[in-house]
């Protein structure tokens, strides 16, 4: 599989990670590296704008829920965002949407951590 297409940006202060391709096993350890060498204050959280993911295994969500521990761990959480119909099924059927919020947009994840205090 080709290697994912990673981005990020900080509107109001919260960092948003862009993926952009199928996330599987062939490309999980870009997503980690990508993550892990990000500056990121885990205690405020981050986005993951999905929009740009049209398929993903169990080997990209493991990667999501990993960051989501460390972020809870430190008093932060990860948030989801556009997230196409096949990763969506996959959250449901593993349940993840009852512990990661899911939002239709960047802005409404980012709107949602911006309420909820981790960036006054």
């Amino acid at each position: 599989m080709p290697p994912l297409k990673l981005a990020h940006q900080r509107p109001r202060g919260v960092i948003v990670i862009a993926v952009n391709g199928e996330m599987d096993a062939t490309n999980r350890a870009q997503l980690e590296a990508y993550v892990r060498d990000l500056p990121v204050d885990l205690a405020r959280g981050m986005v993951f704008d999905l929009s740009g993911v049209p398929f993903m295994d169990s080997s990209g969500l493991h990667v999501l829920l990993r960051c989501a521990t460390d972020c809870l761990r430190n008093g932060g959480t990860v948030h989801l965002a556009g997230v196409q119909p096949l990763p969506a099924r996959l959250f449901e059927i593993t349940g993840v949407t009852a512990y990661v919020p899911v939002h239709d947009t960047v802005e409404t994840a980012v709107a949602a951590l911006t309420s909820a205090g981790h960036y006054l």
